[in-house]
């Protein structure tokens, strides 16, 4: 489920991230009498897969990743602007969602650049809509470090994708 596509979003490998999923499973079983209750589950389960996978990353040369262009959900946190603008690819001419795919592909290239704590905030925020205290939770840091990763990752990708953004391909209406 949700443990396997996140994996998947960071490593780019389903195959791999059917393995690393495992790995999270038994290791949530041996764990579970350390388990504080405090925690949430699904907060305390992502601590581990962060671990797995950027012990991954660690050991790969690189990494690749696939498309994250789900919704942007920011609860009203950053006032709607400072979310990458992602395409809709419903209701497209083939041309258009042609475009549009290159596009995805782009961001996906363009998070590889990122530093692994920032890849992480952005695919936790965007695709599994944790909230900024879950992720830094997760990412063993504070709220505020936690926006300032997100803010930073996000001004990173957007000057990646300036081209994409400005042709129109990114833009225009809906």
């Amino acid at each position: 489920g949700a443990v396997c596509g996140t994996i998947a979003k960071m490593l780019g490998d389903p195959v791999e991230a059917q393995d690393l999923a495992q790995q999270v499973f038994v290791r949530v079983y041996r764990a579970a009498g350390s388990y504080r209750a405090t925690a949430q589950f699904k907060t305390w389960m992502f601590t581990i897969v962060r671990n797995l996978v950027f012990n991954e990353h660690r050991r790969r040369s690189r990494a690749t990743f696939v498309s994250l262009h789900p919704p942007e959900n920011e609860s009203g946190h950053s006032g709607g602007s400072s979310g990458l603008d992602l395409p809709d690819l419903a209701n497209k001419t083939p041309g258009e969602n042609m475009l549009q795919q290159e596009m995805l592909r782009e961001i996906d290239e363009a998070i590889l650049t990122l530093p692994e704590q920032q890849r992480l905030a952005i695919v936790l925020r965007r695709y599994d809509e944790f909230s900024y205290e879950q992720i830094a939770e997760i990412l063993k840091t504070s709220v505020p470090a936690t926006k300032s990763l997100l803010f930073r990752a996000r001004e990173t990708l957007r000057v990646a994708l300036r081209d994409y953004l400005e042709t129109g391909s990114g833009k225009g209406p809906r």
